[in-house]
């Protein structure tokens, strides 16, 4: 028996659909807590959104100190969500959208700017928490400049894709 697990195991690392494989033999052995995933996914993503938005009110009214504790905050939220995120489609894989007509196009446009966007913005959000670890402000707020919208549309974009997914559209 322990052969047969180590060919078996042997042959799914060096397979290229590996991590295909991964996800279809963990599908049966699915913990109780994956199908809320979702949910707890939507409300990270709107605290990572509302944490950067008080963030930047902070900062424009001086108060440095609460604005690093927001964006530290939102840092640690939106990796939340990243694990929670590849926990829930590790176990479970993808989700279908089931809206038709119109909507269609529209989510999927959502969907494609969303992932495009969430790829872009994880260096660009470690860049520029580095620059202010390094106290390099003025670097720091030319970056911030462009990662606080990218990152705020990829929040908020999260949140709608889940509505859509799950909430208007459900399967």
């Amino acid at each position: 028996m322990k052969e047969q697990n180590t060919a078996i195991g042997t042959r799914m690392l060096s397979s290229p659909t590996c991590y295909l494989s991964l996800v279809t033999c963990h599908q049966g052995l699915m913990p109780e807590y994956i199908p809320y995933l979702p949910h707890v996914n939507a409300i990270l993503n709107s605290t990572s959104a509302i944490l950067l938005l008080v963030g930047y009110r902070f900062i424009r009214q001086g108060r440095i100190s609460a604005h690093r504790n927001c964006q530290v905050a939102a840092v640690a939220t939106s990796t939340l969500f990243l694990i929670s995120y590849l926990t829930y489609h590790f176990y479970h894989g993808a989700t279908k959208f089931s809206g038709q007509g119109i909507v269609r196009p529209f989510y999927f446009a959502i969907l494609m700017t969303h992932t495009i966007l969430a790829v872009v913005i994880v260096p660009m959000i470690l860049l520029t928490l580095y620059r202010a670890a390094r106290r390099d402000f003025i670097r720091h707020r030319r970056s911030a400049r462009w990662t606080l919208p990218m990152w705020l549309y990829v929040s908020v974009t999260g949140v709608l894709v889940y509505l859509m997914l799950y909430q208007i559209y459900p399967q």
